[in-house]
């Protein structure tokens, strides 16, 4: 990963390891392992269906049903 970067991508990732006192390496691991941990949480809250307004017809049967 470290060869894919340009020279300024790695002075800047460089600085944020030793401001969180880790090597380069260790922190561009940590880097993707929070990255891929964020898309599987990603990917489990697009499983979990939001529960929706009900439509008209929904609301006037259950108006329909509420006693007076």
């Amino acid at each position: 990963m470290i060869e894919k970067m340009t020279g300024k991508q790695r002075d800047y990732e460089r600085k944020r390891a030793e401001r969180a006192n880790m090597t380069l390496e260790a922190w561009l691991k940590e880097k993707e392992a929070r990255r891929r941990a964020d898309e599987k949480a990603a990917e489990t809250q697009k499983k979990i269906r939001k529960p929706t307004k009900p439509n008209v017809l929904r609301r006037l049967i259950d108006r329909a049903r509420k006693p007076l």
